[in-house]
C-alpha cells in the first residue's frame, strides 16, 4: 500500500461522535478536558488593514493554558488547586528586532485566576481575555510594556478540521476541538518604556481543547496568517523524533466562500533557513517553502530572536514570532505568527 493511499484511508476513519461546537458555550472553558488554551497573536502598525500587515511595528502573543490541578475536581474548598492556569505573553519590536516576554503559573482562585465556563472570560491576575459583544478585550503586560486591545470579530468562528474536530494523527482519539477567529480588527494602546502609542492592526485567536493530541510526535510547526485580501491561512504539521512528519492539516478562509480544510497529503512545509539560538543552542527553522491548496508560498520570520524560554511555567522552550508571507514571485501576501516546538525538547503541553 502506498503512503498516499494509507494516509487517505486513515483520514477516512470516523472521528468519535461528538456534538457540533456550541456557541457561546464553547467560547468558555472545558474543565473536564486534559488540556485547553486560548492563543491570541497579532500585528500592530500605525493604521489598520493592509497597512498594519505590510508595515507592522509590533507583534504580540497572549496565551492562556488551562490544566487540571493536583486537587480532586470535587474538593470542598474553593481554594483547592483543582485547576491550574499558565500564561505566556510576549511583545516583538520589529524595528529594534527585540522581543520581551513573561510567564505565570498559578492555581485558580475565585475572582483573581479563572477560566470561566460558558463564555470566554480568562483571568490570570491582571492578564485578561474577555469576549464582549462581537469581539474581545485583552489586557496584559511584561518587562517594560503594557498593552490593551479592543478586537472586533466581523465573521463567525472558523471551525478547524471537520466542523471543529481537528485530527492530530491516525488514531481515533488523536483529535482536538479547535476553532479560530482570524482577521480580528484591532485597536491598541501600547505603553512601551513609559511612552504611549496608539496603534491598529489585525489579530488571530485560537481556542483548542483535547484529552490526547501528540501521541508519539515530538513537536509541531504551526502558522496562522491574515492575508492582505481578507483570506486567512492555517497550516500545521506534527513531527516524529527523527524529523519526519507524523500528521498535517490546515485550512483556508476566503470571504464569500465556504471554509476549506486541508488533508495531510495536500500540503508540504519545507524549511529553507535555520537559526541557532545563542541562549539555548536550539536550531529553529525560520523560513519555509509552503505548498497547499492556497498555492505556492514563502514564509519568513520577521526577525530571528523570537525564542521563548518558558521553563519556569510550562517546562517548554519554543519559538513564537511574527512572520511574513510572500507568493512565489516574492510579492507580499500577508503576515501573522509562526510557532515551533520540539526543537529544544519535547513539549509537555498541547
Amino acid at each position: 500500500m502506498t503512503l498516499r493511499r494509507r494516509t487517505l484511508l486513515l483520514a477516512a476513519l470516523p472521528l468519535p461522535v461528538r456534538a457540533a461546537l456550541n456557541f457561546p458555550q464553547d467560547f468558555g472553558a472545558h474543565p473536564e478536558q486534559a488540556i485547553e488554551w486560548w492563543y491570541l497573536t497579532g500585528l500592530l502598525g500605525d493604521r489598520d488593514g493592509a497597512e498594519s500587515l505590510l508595515r507592522p511595528r509590533y507583534g504580540y502573543q497572549l496565551t492562556f493554558f488551562r490544566l487540571p490541578g493536583p486537587a480532586a475536581a470535587d474538593h470542598a474548598s474553593e481554594l483547592a488547586p483543582r485547576q491550574l492556569l499558565l500564561g505566556h505573553v510576549a511583545l516583538s519590536d520589529l524595528g529594534a528586532q527585540r522581543q520581551r516576554h513573561a510567564q505565570r503559573l498559578l492555581r485558580t482562585l475565585p475572582g483573581a485566576v479563572q477560566a470561566r465556563v460558558g463564555d470566554c472570560d480568562v483571568k490570570l491576575r491582571d492578564w485578561t481575555l474577555v469576549r464582549e459583544r462581537d469581539g474581545y478585550r485583552a489586557v496584559f503586560g511584561g518587562p517594560g510594556f503594557a498593552l490593551e486591545l479592543e478586537l472586533a470579530a466581523p465573521d463567525a468562528p472558523l471551525l478547524q478540521g471537520e466542523a471543529g474536530l481537528s485530527r492530530k494523527g491516525p488514531g481515533s482519539q488523536q483529535f482536538s476541538h479547535y476553532y479560530s477567529r482570524p482577521q480580528l480588527q484591532t485597536q491598541a494602546a501600547l505603553v512601551l518604556d513609559g511612552q504611549r502609542h496608539s496603534l491598529a492592526g489585525r489579530a488571530w485567536l485560537d481556542h483548542e481543547w483535547s484529552d490526547s493530541l501528540l501521541g508519539e510526535a515530538i513537536g509541531w510547526d504551526w502558522l496562522g496568517i491574515n492575508l492582505l485580501d481578507g483570506r486567512a491561512l492555517t497550516l500545521f504539521q506534527l513531527r516524529h523524533r527523527d524529523g519526519s512528519r507524523s500528521w498535517a492539516g490546515g485550512s483556508l478562509r476566503t470571504p464569500g466562500q465556504p471554509d476549506r480544510s486541508f488533508a495531510p497529503e495536500e500540503l508540504r512545509m519545507t524549511p529553507t533557513r535555520h537559526w541557532t539560538s545563542p541562549a539555548t543552542g536550539a536550531r529553529w527553522p525560520l523560513d519555509w517553502r509552503l505548498s497547499s491548496p492556497a498555492g505556492e508560498m514563502q514564509l519568513r520570520a520577521a526577525f530571528d530572536a523570537q525564542e521563548i524560554d518558558a521553563r519556569r511555567s510550562s517546562g517548554l522552550v519554543y519559538w513564537e514570532g511574527a512572520a511574513r508571507l510572500f507568493d512565489d514571485r516574492n510579492r507580499p501576501l500577508g503576515a501573522g505568527y509562526l510557532e515551533l516546538t520540539g526543537y529544544a525538547g519535547k513539549p509537555p503541553l498541547r
